[in-house]
């Protein structure tokens, strides 16, 4: 758990690295993998500006360049607006 806590109509969401090799063995440099758009929601931001229904540990799709990135340890999180947020995956 992160000690990151997002302000007003922000989410806290830690990225989900894709696999580093394609399903046919192919592995992948780190120039040729795209930019992940999929995380799981740590932390919410004031209830009272959020508009959403999500809840930490959701696993979510956000849009491809949106965010802020931060790094802590070996993990990578986003802080995104509440906007930003595409769609929640089940």
């Amino acid at each position: 758990m992160t000690n990151i806590e997002p302000l007003g109509a922000r989410i806290l969401v830690k990225i989900v690295e894709q696999e580093a090799k394609t399903s046919s063995g192919i592995l992948l440099p780190e120039s040729a993998k795209e930019k992940p758009q999929e995380g799981i929601v740590e932390a919410l931001g004031s209830e009272e500006d959020l508009m959403t229904d999500l809840a930490v540990g959701d696993k979510v799709l956000f849009a491809k360049y949106s965010g802020t990135e931060i790094k802590q340890g070996d993990d990578t999180y986003l802080i995104l607006n509440e906007d930003d947020i595409l769609a929640r995956l089940s």
